[in-house]
């Protein structure tokens, strides 16, 4: 399993304010991102949709 945040591929396994959740487009992908890009609102793509966020 990759724990590893979709936009600055930083491990974040026991990583507090990391979120985990599925693409809020396809549902089929699950995203995963470090606090640190979350306060930066840094940028992803889902693999599966392509969909960009944060929106």
């Amino acid at each position: 399993m990759i724990n590893e945040c979709i936009s600055c591929k930083v491990n974040i396994a026991n990583e507090k304010g990391a979120a985990k959740f599925l693409c809020p487009n396809c549902s089929k992908y699950e995203i995963i991102r470090c606090k640190s890009c979350r306060e930066i609102v840094a940028k992803y793509s889902c693999p599966e949709c392509k969909f960009t966020g944060p929106n």
